[in-house]
């Protein structure tokens, strides 16, 4: 039977990668690389042999993704923003097994989910960044599931969630599950991105990022569940937040009660909020909830 040793909300801001580079950013996200490092050290210690990464830069139309690739390697520049990610290096092992269970248990919970042995299906972004700083050596496999969730409901985005940690517990191994996007995610406007790199867009979504961080550190999160869909609306979230949905099903959704902690404190980055943080697994139910199934 396998374990699910840490679960987390993490950042992939493209300006960690500008943060290395020489110039006038240099250092800007160091705090939010040393939350990754950090994540990376606890799950190490957890005996993790594999990230499970919520990707919400793999924006999918039709259906949900696994990619269950063996190997991945390659040299990567965001064609969203070649200014800030040009020509980063990456290679790491993927895990097919795992990610093959993933799907099986997702089709069995009525999800139209799909597995991928594809070579020329590469990583996103919000997957690669993760990794560059938390896999360096290449110690952890990676599965990567679609997280920009174009024509999805939330509650098939729950099952998802549901369906990984139904896919753990088949699987021998222990595993760590990313969440990888931001809180809000409002980009500042084009003409004013250099005043935004360290700003929020909006007075409204500081104050909203900030009450679901006071949210979080309460273990409220019944509260949180109920006000999810509309957090994503009013604030842009990213992929529209099916990545949060997937990790609050994963957790037990609003049955979850963790404190969650904040390994990277909340910043904002051209705009958007973000965050590294832990959901401890002491939060979740003691009882699996019965799985939320489709209809018809």
């Amino acid at each position: 039977m396998g374990k699910l040793a840490l679960a987390a909300k993490v950042t992939h801001v493209p300006s960690m990668y500008l943060s290395e580079l020489p110039g006038k950013h240099y250092g800007c996200r160091q705090q939010a690389i040393d939350g990754h490092h950090e994540i990376s050290r606890r799950c190490r210690e957890l005996g993790v042999d594999t990230l499970i990464i919520f990707d919400t830069h793999w924006l999918v139309n039709s259906a949900y993704h696994i990619n269950c690739g063996s190997h991945f390697k390659g040299t990567y520049t965001s064609h969203e923003l070649p200014h800030f990610i040009r020509d980063m290096e990456y290679e790491c092992d993927g895990n097919p097994a795992l990610g093959q269970l993933i799907a099986d248990e997702a089709v069995e919970m009525g999800v139209r989910a799909r597995a991928h042995a594809i070579d020329s299906l590469t990583l996103e972004y919000g997957t690669l960044v993760p990794v560059r700083y938390m896999n360096s050596d290449r110690h952890f496999k990676v599965v990567s599931v679609s997280a920009f969730c174009t024509v999805h409901d939330f509650a098939d985005s729950r099952r998802l969630g549901q369906s990984v940690r139904r896919a753990i517990e088949r699987y021998d191994g222990t595993v760590a599950v990313l969440a990888s996007g931001s809180l809000s995610h409002r980009f500042i406007d084009d003409q004013r991105a250099e005043e935004g790199m360290n700003a929020w867009t909006r007075e409204f979504d500081e104050q909203m990022d900030k009450r679901v961080v006071k949210l979080w550190r309460e273990g409220k999160f019944a509260e949180f569940c109920r006000m999810l869909p509309e957090y994503a609306d009013y604030c842009y979230g990213e992929g529209n937040m099916h990545d949060t949905v997937m990790l609050m099903g994963l957790l037990g959704w609003d049955r979850y009660t963790g404190h969650v902690e904040f390994i990277t404190e909340l910043f904002p980055s051209s705009g958007t909020g973000q965050v590294n943080a832990v959901f401890p697994l002491e939060g979740c139910p003691q009882s699996a909830p019965e799985p939320v199934r489709a209809e018809g």
